[in-house]
């Protein structure tokens, strides 16, 4: 097994402005979003020895015209302009630093650059260890860290240029995917599933009844969990809900919005899951490819905001994907393994018997 890693220091130099907005009574505070927890993840690979393991992908900047495929002209000018000059606002949640957009531009392309690799045979399946995150951008706006919709600017990008055809996004990051949703809304050929902490943010999508529309009406799968969902719930949800659709879909390639903040540490978010469940996730979709599609799986990072738990919860999955088991273990496992929730309840599981539902009108 091959498996490709997307990665470059200028990941790390982009900031994305104060969490708080501020105001006369708010003390300004550093963005949630620091370089710091995506760069230990690459530290960790780095130490564990997985590297040796891994085949190097040189990221590439996504041109204007490659964005504008979902972006507007608009918002493409406004991105460029700001970070031409002091940076600025770009949308809620969301600024621009100055030399921002070209780093910004790097992300898309990278997630662009692991696809070709995974497509062109290069790699079987590929990690794209990119920032900013990109799952929340919209078309005219940044929206939550997110600058522009990297996953989907991708999708878009292998269809044009590889004549790629049926594609699945999976994104188990702990806040809704909305731009990747809304890119595809109205395509029956991309199939897009979000598993999500219910009605966290955007605090107006990922409900059950946005299923899509028009020619894609079906192909739009949300599971809003409750807050306080931990491994138990996650891990059913993969067997019955995004398996069964992926298996009644059978994409020719199968893609995951990649965040680790669902993890019981991360202060943006209000699950249990732990290394454990990233692993087993992986796991069931590394199966699912290899079925269905020749294993062709990419992997494009996405949130994570606890910088000391997150290295836990990417080692696993590049492990998984690799085939490769460093030894290197979880030293906070003990604890956020057995902390008290991650068995399924049943409020959690009536959520995931609707989205199954769903799954199976495909």
């Amino acid at each position: 097994m091959v498996t490709g890693l997307v990665h470059d220091e200028r990941y790390f130099w982009i900031e994305l402005g104060p969490y708080l907005p501020l105001g006369p009574h708010a003390q300004p505070f550093p963005s949630m979003d620091s370089p710091d927890g995506k760069r230990r993840i690459l530290n960790l690979l780095r130490a564990s020895g997985i590297m040796e393991h891994l085949k190097e992908i040189k990221p590439r900047m996504a041109s204007e015209a490659e964005l504008a495929r979902f972006h507007t002209e608009d918002y493409i000018a406004l991105v460029k302009s700001l970070s031409d000059g002091y940076g600025g606002d770009v949308g809620e949640y969301t600024a621009i630093c100055a030399g921002g957009y070209d780093i910004a531009r790097l992300a898309a392309g990278g997630c662009m650059s692991a696809f070709d690799a995974v497509l062109t045979g290069t790699t079987d399946n590929a990690f794209a260890l990119v920032r900013p995150c990109g799952h929340h951008a919209e078309k005219d706006r940044g929206r939550g860290f997110a600058v522009f919709c990297n996953v989907a600017l991708a999708v878009l990008d292998a269809k044009q240029r590889h004549g790629l055809g049926r594609v699945a996004v999976i994104d188990w990051d702990v806040h809704h995917g909305n731009g990747t949703q809304w890119a595809f809304y109205s395509d029956p050929s991309v199939l897009t599933i979000s598993i999500h902490q219910d009605r966290l943010y955007p605090l107006e999508s990922g409900g059950l009844d946005e299923v899509g529309e028009g020619d894609g009406r079906g192909y739009n799968i949300n599971i809003p969990l409750p807050a306080g969902s931990g491994h138990g719930a996650y891990v059913e949800t993969m067997n019955r809900v995004v398996t069964p659709a992926l298996k009644a879909f059978k994409p020719d390639l199968i893609a995951v919005a990649c965040g680790f903040d669902a993890n019981v540490f991360d202060p943006l978010g209000h699950m249990l899951c732990n290394s454990e469940t990233y692993r087993e996730m992986t796991t069931s979709l590394m199966a699912t490819a290899a079925e269905l599609c020749g294993g062709r799986l990419v992997v494009c990072l996405e949130g994570g905001y606890a910088p000391v738990y997150i290295p836990y919860c990417g080692l696993p999955v590049v492990e998984v994907m690799a085939g490769f088991r460093t030894g290197v273990e979880d030293p906070l496992f003990d604890w956020a393994g057995q902390v008290g929730g991650q068995e399924l309840a049943p409020h959690q599981s009536q959520v995931i018997n609707q989205a199954a539902e769903l799954a199976a009108l495909l």
